[in-house]
């Protein structure tokens, strides 16, 4: 991403867009929080031709495990990467421009009903490909297993042993600082609610995919909830259908940070990229021809 010009308006985390028209300088006006701005999109993928992919990229890497995660997640990045504007955020009434991607998402120590969670952050660049996406996604789910408790965790825990007195007021305080960007480092910076991309696996757990809010919190723009696999017809185009491996991937958006138009070639791209996933590794910041 080229580098912007700066302004006093900027943020530690975002550029401050000066030249957009007066209907998206309103609109955090009209609607000024995040939750009460969402919409909804729910995809279904044919996953044909990803699982033939993973099938030959892990026949070839016999060591290093690649799963419909780590393509879906490296296929968003791209998205993100070819879609600048999916990469937006509000905060304080302002519309900014992210100074970098990134991905988050929650992976469970341990698979039982007490296992604790961990939040993971995992910023991305122009040069990234399925391959070291891969490999961070590897490494932070690996360290998180091992024990690494994330900042914000930490800083929770913290929180919730004050009186419900100061934590209201500790937390009116911090709801000011975020509102002004001016939220402590260490507290946000790997804070997923801070991520361009939020990302919750339920067909990890065996669970649909289906909606999820935003927050208020922080400045995430888009959220993503991949589902189970599962059997499904997949209409042809000549009128026939099969039945194939599907999923479902239910995706929340800031509606204020774009238009139905650009949502649409978005979700065109990522479909194209989870259809054809040798895309992928190329370089993210490489150009697509989906239209």
């Amino acid at each position: 991403m080229a580098t912007e010009k700066r302004c006093r308006k900027d943020r530690r985390d975002g550029y401050f867009l000066q030249e957009l028209d007066g209907y998206h300088v309103f609109l955090p006006y009209l609607m000024p929080n995040r939750a009460d701005c969402e919409a909804f999109i729910n995809e279904q993928v044919d996953l044909t031709n990803l699982l033939a992919y993973l099938e030959q990229k892990n026949a070839a890497n016999p060591g290093q495990r690649y799963t419909m995660f780590h393509v879906i997640a490296a296929a968003i990045a791209k998205t993100i990467t070819l879609r600048p504007q999916m990469n937006r955020f509000i905060s304080g009434k302002r519309i900014y421009q992210r100074k970098g991607i990134s991905l988050s998402f929650v992976a469970k120590k341990e698979f039982s009903d007490h296992g604790e969670e961990g939040l993971l952050y995992l910023p991305v660049g122009d040069e990234d490909t399925i391959d070291t996406i891969h490999a961070q996604i590897h490494n932070a789910v690996s360290e998180v297993r091992g024990g690494k408790t994330d900042n914000s965790i930490h800083f929770i825990n913290i929180l919730a042993k004050l009186p419900r007195w100061l934590l209201r007021l500790v937390m009116g305080i911090l709801m000011w600082l975020d509102y002004h960007g001016h939220a402590p480092y260490e507290l946000v910076k790997e804070d997923p609610n801070y991520s361009t991309v939020f990302i919750s696996n339920l067909g990890s757990i065996r669970l649909n995919a289906g909606y999820h809010h935003l927050n208020n919190w922080g400045n995430n723009s888009v959220f993503v909830v991949i589902g189970a696999k599962h059997k499904a017809p997949v209409f042809l185009e000549d009128n026939k259908f099969e039945v194939r491996e599907v999923l479902n991937l239910g995706i929340t958006l800031d509606e204020r940070i774009a238009d139905g138009y650009y949502y649409s070639k978005t979700i065109r791209l990522l479909q194209h990229l989870l259809q054809n996933p040798v895309l992928l590794e190329q370089p993210l910041k490489e150009e697509v021809n989906y239209d």
